[in-house]
C-alpha cells in the first residue's frame, strides 16, 4: 500500500503533460465563461427586453447549479472513471455553449447556462483531485501553480475580452469564442486522459443530496438576491433560513452515516480547517472587489466596458505569470510566508481602494489594482494546497469538494454583502447630504446639485464596501500567521469490534501454542 500522499502506481506512470494540458484548458474556458457573461448582462438585458434582475439569473443560476453539483463531486469521483467524468463534463459544457450561442430568447439562454454549469460543476473538483493524485507532495505547489493560471487568469481577462466583444459585435459571439476552446479541451482529453483515480463502490445518500441542495442552494440564492432585494426582504430571509436549517440537518446526517456525500470529518485536520477559513475570507474580499471596481469605473468615471476591462488586464497578466512561480516557491518554503506577504499587500491595496474619488487617475487605479492582484497571486493556490496536503489520499476528493463548495458560498456571500453595504451606505449618505444642503430633490432647478450629491454618495458607498473588504482581509492575515507546513496524514484506522478483537487474540494464542 503506498504511503499517504504518494502517487499510486497507475498515477505515477502516466504521462502528466497531456492530462494537465486538457484539464487546464477545460478549467480556463469554464472560468472564462463565467466572467464573460458579467460584463455583457446590460447588453443582453436590452437585446432580450428583460429586466436586469431577470438577466442576473444567468449568473445566479450558473452559481446555484455549481453549488448543488460540487458537493456531489466526491461521490462521482469514486463511482465513475476519471476519463468518463472528464469527457461527460466537457461534453455537457460544450452542448450548453452551443445552446447559448444559438439562443435568441431568455429561457433558451438560461437553459444553456444550466447545462454549462452542470459540466463546470464536475470539472473543477475533478481537476483538483487529479492534480493532487498524479503529483507527489514535493511537486504539488508547482502543479497547483499551473492550475492557478486557469483559476486566476481567466476570471481577470474575461472582462476585457467581453467589453471588446459587446462593444463591437453581438453578445452571442462570446459563446462562439468559448466553444472552440471547449472542444479543444474535449478532443485533447479524449486522446490523452487516463483513469488515474481508483474506483470504489459507494452508495449515494439521497437525503443528503436533498439537504445539500436546499442548504447550499438556499444560501446561494439568498446571498445573491440580498444585493438587489435587500437583507430585510421576506424572500431573502426565508431562503437563508431554509438554507441554514438544511445545512444543520446535513451536518448531523453526514456525521452519522458511513458514506457521506460531504465528509465533514476533514475539519478534524487542523491545517485544512484553518486554510479553508482563510480561503473563504480571501474569496469574499476578492469576489466583492471584482464587482465593485467595474461599477466605479463605468458608473462614476464613465469608462466604456472595454476601457474598464483594459484597466484590469495588467493585473491579470501578472497573476498568470506569477502563479507557476508562486507554486515553485511554495514547494521550497511552504505557504505561511507567501500567504502573509500576499495578504499584507492585499490589505494595504484594499484600504487604498477605500479612498477613491471622482478624480482618481487612470494610472493610479492600474497600479493599485495590479499590486492587489500580485498580492492575491502569492496566496490563493498556496493556501489551498497547504490545507489539502494534510489530508490522506482517501479524503482528497472530499476535501476538494468541501473547499470548492465553501469557496463558492464565500464568493456569493462576499459579493452580496459588499454590494449591500455599498447600496445602503450610498442611500444613507445621499439622504444626509441632501438634508444638510437643505435642497428639494423634486425641484427641477436642483437637479444638477442632486446629481452631484448622488455621485458623491455612490463613491462613499463603494469606499465603505472596500473598507469592509479590507477588514475581512485583515482577519485572513491574522490567521495566516498560524499556517504551518504539513505532510499527508495516514488514514485513521477504524476501531476493531470487540468480538473480532477477541477472536483474533484467541487465534493468535493457538498459533503461538
Amino acid at each position: 500500500m503506498p504511503a499517504a500522499g504518494a502517487p499510486s502506481a497507475a498515477a505515477a506512470t502516466v504521462r502528466k503533460g497531456p492530462i494537465v494540458a486538457a484539464l487546464i484548458i477545460g478549467a480556463f474556458v469554464s472560468l472564462l465563461n463565467q466572467t464573460l457573461i458579467n460584463v455583457a448582462l446590460p447588453t443582453i438585458s436590452a437585446d432580450l427586453s428583460i429586466e436586469p434582475s431577470t438577466a442576473q439569473w444567468l449568473t445566479t443560476g450558473f452559481m446555484l447549479v455549481n453549488g448543488i453539483l460540487v458537493p456531489l463531486s466526491a461521490y462521482l469521483v469514486g463511482r465513475f472513471t476519471t476519463r468518463l467524468l472528464f469527457l461527460v463534463s466537457m461534453i455537457l459544457f460544450s452542448i450548453g455553449t452551443v445552446i447559448c450561442a444559438l439562443s435568441g430568447q431568455f429561457p433558451v439562454l438560461m437553459a444553456g447556462r444550466i447545462v454549462q454549469a452542470a459540466g463546470a460543476g464536475v470539472l473543477m473538483p475533478l481537476m483538483n483531485v487529479i492534480f493532487l493524485t498524479i503529483f507527489p507532495v514535493e511537486k504539488r505547489g508547482q502543479a497547483m501553480g499551473l492550475m492557478g493560471i486557469a483559476m486566476i487568469f481567466a476570471p481577470a481577462v474575461g472582462p476585457t475580452l467581453s467589453g471588446w466583444v459587446v462593444q463591437h459585435y453581438d453578445w452571442q459571439v462570446l459563446f462562439y469564442i468559448v466553444l472552440p476552446i471547449a472542444i479543444a479541451s474535449l478532443l485533447l482529453g479524449a486522446f490523452t486522459m487516463k483513469n488515474v483515480l481508483p474506483r470504489r463502490e459507494v452508495k449515494l445518500d439521497y437525503l443528503g443530496v436533498v439537504l445539500s441542495t436546499l442548504g447550499f442552494g438556499g444560501l446561494l440564492y439568498g446571498f445573491s438576491e440580498a444585493g438587489t432585494k435587500g437583507w430585510d426582504s421576506t424572500l431573502v430571509l426565508a431562503m437563508l433560513a431554509i438554507g441554514a436549517v438544511s445545512l444543520i440537518l446535513l451536518v448531523v446526517r453526514q456525521l452519522s452515516i458511513k458514506t457521506p456525500i460531504l465528509e465533514f470529518r476533514v475539519f478534524k485536520f487542523n491545517m485544512y480547517a484553518l486554510t479553508t477559513v482563510i480561503n473563504i475570507l480571501v474569496t469574499m474580499s476578492m469576489f466583492g472587489a471584482m464587482i465593485l471596481l467595474p461599477l466605479y469605473l463605468q458608473n462614476i468615471l464613465g469608462f466604456t466596458p472595454i476601457k474598464a476591462g483594459l484597466l484590469l488586464l495588467p493585473g491579470a497578466i501578472l497573476m498568470g505569470i506569477m502563479s507557476p512561480i508562486t507554486g515553485m516557491i511554495f514547494d521550497r518554503v511552504g505557504a505561511r510566508w507567501l500567504a502573509v506577504a500576499g495578504l499584507i499587500i492585499t490589505v494595504v491595496t484594499t484600504f487604498e481602494f477605500s479612498r477613491l474619488t471622482d478624480s482618481t487617475s487612470y494610472q493610479a487605479l492600474i497600479l493599485l489594482y495590479t499590486a492587489r492582484m500580485f498580492g492575491m497571486s502569492l496566496l490563493m493556490m498556496p493556501i489551498m494546497t497547504a490545507g489539502l496536503n494534510q489530508l490522506p489520499r482517501e479524503l482528497l476528493a472530499h476535501g476538494t469538494a468541501m473547499s470548492n463548495t465553501l469557496r463558492t458560498v464565500g464568493g456569493a456571500l462576499g459579493t452580496a454583502l459588499l454590494v449591500s453595504i455599498m447600496s445602503s451606505q450610498a442611500k444613507q449618505q445621499g439622504a444626509d447630504m441632501i438634508r444638510e444642503a437643505g435642497i428639494d430633490p423634486s425641484d427641477a432647478a436642483n437637479q444638477a446639485a442632486v446629481a452631484h450629491i448622488t455621485q458623491e454618495a455612490y463613491i462613499h458607498g463603494i469606499n465603505s464596501a472596500f473598507l469592509l473588504a479590507a477588514w475581512i482581509s485583515v482577519a485572513a492575515l491574522a490567521l495566516a500567521f498560524f499556517i504551518r507546513k504539513t505532510s499527508p496524514q495516514e488514514a485513521v484506522v477504524q476501531p476493531v469490534p470487540a468480538a473480532a478483537a477477541a477472536a483474533s487474540s484467541a487465534a493468535k494464542g493457538k498459533l503461538e501454542g
